[in-house]
């Protein structure tokens, strides 16, 4: 059996991870591979309960929903479930597993934006989750003016508790990714997104050609 792979899509507001999602599993079917799409919060009933807490707050709380802890914590819990029902039966049966959102996107949010520390966020993990890792996370980068204009055309009914901070926040978030990708290059595969779709999958799939020919 070929060995199953984990692949997690990291970036800010607007850098197009999904879509790169949605072309990458396409390219990984015609190949031949059992390819699960899944997204972060969510991916099982559980997680994805979690996820509409997560950004759309609960009513009557007047927009403060959680402190930074009780949203690292939630975010955990969501990831546990997960990675137990989904993500390692995937793997184990040898399929590719490729995910919008992983453990990176805490570390930057509840991290970076937020100001918990990264031993914090680990630990979490450690707990919720066993310390599973992607084989690799692929940050797509954009600039913040490419980031505007495409939430523009995306969020026409308004952004999500988390996505809807403020420029500040999401500045702090930047700079967390940029500073994991370089302290952890064996981790990551640093995309630019500002492209078209099709160039930035071609990016995608030049940074994973290790991985599809064994070579990793």
């Amino acid at each position: 059996m070929m060995q199953g792979r984990f692949i997690a899509l990291e970036g800010g507001e607007g850098a197009g991870k999904s879509t790169q999602a949605r072309l990458l599993a396409d390219a990984l079917r015609e190949r031949g591979l059992e390819v699960v799409t899944t997204r972060e919060p969510g991916g099982t009933p559980g997680a994805e309960a979690i996820r509409a807490l997560l950004l759309n707050g609960v009513e009557g709380d007047q927009g403060e929903s959680w402190n930074p802890r009780a949203e690292a914590l939630l975010f955990a819990a969501a990831r546990s479930d997960h990675v137990h029902r989904l993500i390692r039966p995937a793997l184990a049966r040898g399929a590719w597993v490729i995910c919008d959102r992983y453990l990176d996107s805490s570390r930057a949010y509840q991290g970076g934006g937020s100001g918990l520390s990264d031993a914090d966020i680990g630990l979490l993990h450690q707990i919720g989750s066993e310390g599973l890792l992607p084989d690799l996370a692929l940050l797509v980068e954009v600039s913040p003016e490419v980031a505007v204009q495409r939430l523009s055309l995306r969020d026409t009914d308004g952004s999500d508790r988390i996505g809807g901070r403020n420029s500040a926040y999401h500045a702090r978030v930047a700079s967390a990714f940029s500073a994991f990708a370089t302290s952890e290059p064996e981790r990551f595969a640093r995309i630019d997104g500002n492209g078209d779709p099709a160039s930035t999958h071609a990016l995608v799939l030049a940074a994973l050609e290790a991985l599809l020919t064994g070579d990793a």
